[in-house]
């Protein structure tokens, strides 16, 4: 098994205020380096998905592939968008780039999740809830994927995974959810918080 990754941020950042999510500081350092540390020891390359001039993120040394489908149609393009620069690799995980604490297995777990054959794809689970922007992807049903945006208008995530043989990976969210995300500036006050409360989080 043969794996990319790709951080998606993609999107507007609205309920943030605006601009990017994963540049915003936690701990005195971008969001943005704190997914970097966690994602790339777990993957064979990683990117950014992201959209707009590419040089604010020079620094942080990854390529950075903007969504194939105009409009902001969500992470799903994302998705898309890293299947596309994937090839050669037989899968494709994806991270969200504003949970700066999401586990330090999540691959392997995932990659233990479908090793039989019996699934296409799996997602992150915590507390009975679905984390479907941390998933693996087969490179393959990329061009499924492009239809289903393309030709059908398929915007979310759930809807197009539930045609295929999905599995859902469950993480334990004790002491913290290690999906915890920073949508609203308040969120970012909390993961603040979080960090100091369990310094063992931070790489």
């Amino acid at each position: 098994m043969k794996v990319a990754g790709v951080i998606l941020a993609g999107g507007q950042s609205r309920r943030m205020g605006g601009g990017d999510k994963c540049l915003r500081a936690l701990g005195g350092r971008p969001i943005l380096s704190w997914i970097i540390a966690r994602a790339m020891p777990q993957v064979d390359r990683l990117a950014l998905n992201a959209n707009g001039d590419p040089a604010r993120f020079a620094a942080f040394g990854l390529p950075v592939i903007p969504d194939g489908i105009a409009g902001f149609p969500g992470p799903l393009a994302g998705v898309l968008a890293g299947l596309d620069w994937a090839s050669g690799y037989t899968h494709l995980v994806t991270f969200a780039a504003d949970a700066p604490f999401f586990p330090l297995d999540l691959v392997a777990r995932f990659k233990a999740a479908i090793v039989d054959g019996r699934h296409d794809l799996a997602c992150a689970a915590s507390d009975g809830r679905a984390h479907p922007v941390f998933g693996i992807w087969e490179v393959r049903l990329r061009e499924d994927l492009r239809r289903a945006m393309v030709e059908e208008g398929v915007r979310k995530v759930d809807q197009w995974t539930a045609r295929h043989r999905l599995i859902e990976v469950e993480f334990s969210s004790s002491p913290t959810d290690p999906f915890f995300n920073a949508n609203h500036p308040e969120d970012l006050v909390e993961a603040e918080s979080m960090r100091r409360a369990h310094p063992e989080v931070e790489l």
